[in-house]
């Protein structure tokens, strides 16, 4: 592996009898990264998943997880992996601060510093208030959160997330997006599993699509934007609704233009690049204006039907 590369699988292939789960995956995730795993169900990322942990043995190929391989070395890969299933499962009759002692306990963890992890924790969280409070009264987000703290309780490298915002309300889903969101600036590796690409539009640096087991693309979103949909350009928008002649020409001449249309108040410069700062330039010294201009952004939900279409 890579310095960076805290994932990496080669030809992972995960079969059943004549169905094949996951076929010849290459899946590389950087360290750092927050990475989506998308897909219909039966994509094959649960597979995909339970093969990272270590709890479902490949067919063939072969799988890292921070240089470890997860079945010969399953305590490794356990000791610096956090994993919060879609349905979790916590001690209803038991409190929110007894189930991560429980939790805390099972990763080597006693005295003050579990203690002191745990309060942490919940202020993190934003459980403080409901530490004493027994589990089986919260609510769904709050079990999501409180999954958050238990995954987070052994400082993980990695996190794995299956579904964490299904079934929560508006604001608790900002909520555990939030939180997402602390535990990549704590330099943690989230990998989240989920077909509610709008919420992970939000918190992905990376996403990989999966169909019929096989990873058809992978990228950053303006990445699989640009290859889904606009033919590997950058479609830079001016807002301008028509240019003079001689700005067209100045904008012809830098390299790596593909072509300049007006788009109702817009103009849009096809590229090969992106040439944001080369365009200004030109319109600068042709007209003496500086226009405020933008490279076009791409909404995961229009890449995704893109993959799926007529399938």
């Amino acid at each position: 592996m890579s310095d960076n590369l805290i994932v990496e699988t080669r030809n992972l292939t995960k079969t059943y009898g004549k169905f094949t789960a996951v076929n010849s995956l290459n899946l590389r995730i950087e360290e750092g990264e927050v990475f989506g795993l998308l897909g219909p169900n039966g994509a094959g990322k649960t597979t995909t998943i339970l093969m990272l942990m270590g709890f479902c043995e490949p067919t063939s190929g072969s799988v890292l997880v921070n240089g470890y391989n997860p079945l010969r070395e399953p305590i490794k890969v356990k000791s610096i992996v956090g994993y919060m299933p879609e349905k979790i499962g916590f001690y209803d009759d038991m409190t929110a601060r007894e189930n991560l002692e429980y939790t805390g306990r099972l990763n080597g963890l006693r005295g003050s510093s579990l203690k002191a992890r745990i309060d942490e924790l919940f202020e993190v969280v934003g459980l403080r208030d409901r530490a004493n409070q027994p589990v089986g009264t919260f609510s769904h987000g709050m079990k999501q959160r409180l999954g958050i703290a238990d995954v987070m309780i052994k400082r993980p490298k990695i996190a794995i997330l299956d579904e964490p915002t299904s079934g929560i309300d508006p604001e608790g889903t900002d909520q555990v997006l939030d939180l997402i969101k602390t535990m990549a600036q704590q330099k943690v590796t989230v990998i989240i599993s989920s077909h509610l690409l709008h919420q992970l539009q939000k918190v992905c640096t990376g996403v990989g699509i999966f169909s019929r087991g096989q990873l058809i693309a992978t990228g950053s979103v303006d990445k699989l934007g640009r290859e889904a949909l606009r033919k590997g350009h950058y479609h830079i928008i001016l807002p301008i609704a028509q240019l003079a002649d001689r700005v067209r020409e100045e904008i012809n001449r830098i390299p790596g233009v593909r072509s300049i249309d007006s788009v109702a108040d817009s103009t849009v410069v096809a590229a090969d690049d992106d040439i944001s700062a080369e365009l200004g330039r030109a319109v600068l010294e042709a007209t003496g204006l500086k226009l405020q201009m933008k490279v076009e952004e791409f909404e995961l939900e229009d890449i995704y039907k893109q993959y799926f279409k007529g399938s």
